[in-house]
């Protein structure tokens, strides 16, 4: 699969046709650890039953779901993949949670929101699919309000030697191998996953994003890597 010109428009080519089955095999292809990871995620959100919160990049509502019943906030997921909000509402609905979670599609480069309208902010595995990643974290620091809460899960790469080696030796063949034994769409996620981390983080590494965060006036950074640093989960606080 050959990436667009806009990488928003090279991933939603790239996750659309995933969207029925998506949590089953992201599952399965990070060996149990996607759900922890979102439930970390989650748990570095503060907010009260009247808040709202918004999760950026929700895609078919895993870490949204999470939030609403953490929290017992209002939680708005965007997501700019029509297919995965309709998998979103689905998974909503039958959690019965359609009073408390709601959906926009719209790209996370422009929200359309208003200055501070949220009481804390989510996303996940947002950055490598964005032209500009501090342009884009300054916009999602925007329509939060100042002390709230903001939180990011990443995939990240382990700088240990041995988890190192088998991180590299799984994007290189077990992950290709096991997209191209699922449905149609994983093949092309599982050739093109472990190339997209290595450049994201080959430039400057995590500073880099902790510098994006800093200048987008996210104060109080704390980060923890997850299952030997094939995670990574950043929070801070809106200043």
């Amino acid at each position: 699969m050959k990436e667009a010109a806009q990488p928003n428009e090279f991933a939603r080519a790239l996750f659309a046709p995933l969207g029925p089955a998506y949590d089953r095999y992201a599952s399965l292809l990070s060996f149990g650890q996607d759900p922890r990871w979102r439930r970390y995620l989650v748990s570095r959100i503060e907010a009260r039953p009247n808040d709202s919160v918004l999760d950026v990049a929700t895609g078919t509502g895993a870490v949204a779901i999470e939030l609403a019943r953490t929290t017992k906030a209002h939680i708005v997921g965007l997501d700019q993949s029509a297919q995965m909000l309709a998998v979103a509402r689905e998974r909503v609905t039958r959690a019965g949670l359609g009073d408390r979670v709601e959906f926009v599609e719209g790209c996370a480069e422009t929200l359309p929101f208003a200055d501070a309208s949220f009481a804390a902010l989510s996303f996940t595995y947002l950055l490598r699919y964005v032209a500009d990643p501090a342009a884009t974290v300054r916009e999602l620091a925007r329509v939060v309000r100042p002390g709230g809460v903001i939180a990011s899960l990443e995939f990240g790469v382990p700088l240990r030697p041995l988890p190192r080696a088998a991180w590299e030796l799984y994007v290189r063949v077990g992950l290709p191998a096991a997209g191209a034994l699922l449905s149609d769409g994983w093949d092309d996620v599982g050739r093109f996953l472990g190339p997209s981390i290595r450049e994201f983080y080959a430039e400057g590494g995590l500073e880099r994003i902790l510098d994006c965060w800093l200048a987008a006036g996210i104060g109080e950074l704390r980060y923890r890597r997850l299952s030997l640093g094939g995670a990574i989960v950043i929070w801070g606080r809106r200043r």
